[in-house]
């Protein structure tokens, strides 16, 4: 299911600013933050790939964003979660469970590395390659 399955011209959509702050303007930017609640006026293909939306800003003026820049409403104003969100939260979960059960045993002492010995055996060995 795309974005176009889901809306339509005219539809309420909110614009996640964290994730389009670098590539907007000042005003743009500006313009969101007194209301990020703005108006569908078209739509764009963006890399042959997704489709972009084109919203009409709180200042009256137009600015396209990428399909996961932004957040759908429904009719009350509530947002929906899409798949794109969906997904990056179940993948996001995902590398945070396994960061969490990593249990990493270091293989040597800060003593042996420190060593003065093995830090000159090391050092005899990887300069016989370079020369």
């Amino acid at each position: 299911m795309t974005i176009l399955d889901k809306l339509k011209i005219g539809n309420k959509v909110k614009v996640n600013l964290e994730l389009s702050k670098d590539r907007l303007t000042k005003e743009t930017i500006e313009a969101i933050n007194i209301s990020s609640e703005c108006t569908i006026s078209d739509f764009k293909i963006t890399d042959g790939m997704g489709i972009g939306v084109i919203l009409n800003l709180s200042n009256g003026k137009n600015e396209w964003f990428f399909e996961n820049e932004i957040q759908i409403l429904d009719e009350r104003g509530n947002i929906i979660e899409n798949e794109v969100n969906k997904i990056r939260n179940s993948d996001y979960n995902f590398i945070l469970n396994a960061v969490n059960n990593i249990n990493y045993v270091p293989k040597f002492t800060s003593r042996e590395l420190l060593n003065p010995i093995n830090f000159i055996t090391w050092l005899i060995v990887s300069l016989k390659d370079i020369l």
